[in-house]
């Protein structure tokens, strides 16, 4: 085991934080409405008594947005705390279907799974998750019958009381951040780095928003209101519905 080296963490924060970022924008720049407008509930804006096109897309874009963020930014920590590891305890990136990272640690191999928060699936994604460790602890004992392989569920925030699930652990937030670095506090010291440069990538990010919002209201307009002004509700729900 390497004792952390803080620096390295920040300057690896400054030089790929831009990658996040860049992934915003490209995500922006590549949405359809039509696309989006197919995944959306039409009886729900309905409901909700909206009247406006901008008001629509506003909705829709925002909730896109906030989905497509998470996954993001989440996969980026994967990559940091992956970073964190290798520097630390030597751990690598894993082969293994469903598993992320892989190190060896006081004579235990851990095979971890990465997520962004501790409410990341259903009942149905755990159970795969399960699963991948299954295979992956076979898949390791095939050449080295005698290797203790540990699974742990990682979480980059939040909480989780009861981390022992039985067949495997889950370490959310501060006890994940300490699992992969050894570093207790670590969890705090990376929230200041994270904002490298945030203010001027924001910026540029609500300039695409905005266009964005601009094009698709005209394009939802002409596409979805009549000439009165007036949204077309028939014709949306048969877009999004109709077999």
């Amino acid at each position: 085991m390497e004792k952390l080296n803080l620096k390295s963490v920040v300057d690896y924060v400054e030089k790929n934080i831009g990658v996040f970022h860049q992934k915003r924008i490209d995500g922006l720049n590549n949405l359809k409405l039509k696309k989006v407008l197919k995944k959306k509930n039409p009886y729900l804006f309905k409901a909700k008594h909206i009247l406006t096109s901008q008001d629509i897309i506003k909705s829709l874009t925002d909730a896109f947005i906030s989905s497509s963020e998470e996954g993001i930014f989440g996969g980026w920590l994967e990559g940091l705390s992956i970073f964190i590891n290798q520097n630390v305890y030597g751990g690598w990136k894993s082969g293994i279907t469903g598993i992320d990272l892989e190190f060896d640690k006081d004579g235990i191999r851990y095979i971890v799974t990465i997520k962004s928060g501790p409410n990341w699936g259903n009942s149905s994604q755990v159970k795969k998750m399960k699963n991948d460790f299954v295979t992956a602890k076979k898949t390791l004992r095939t050449s080295n019958s005698g290797l203790v392989v540990m699974p742990i569920n990682g979480c980059c925030y939040g909480k989780d009381a009861t981390p022992d699930k039985g067949d495997y652990f889950k370490y959310c937030g501060q006890r994940f951040w300490e699992f992969v670095s050894g570093d207790k506090d670590l969890y705090i010291e990376i929230i200041e780095p994270l904002g490298h440069k945030a203010k001027e990538k924001n910026e540029e990010f609500q300039k695409s928003y905005s266009k964005m919002i601009n094009k698709f209201t005209k394009e939802f307009s002409n596409e979805f209101c009549m000439d009165s002004g007036e949204i077309d509700w028939e014709k949306l729900v048969r877009f999004n519905s109709s077999k």
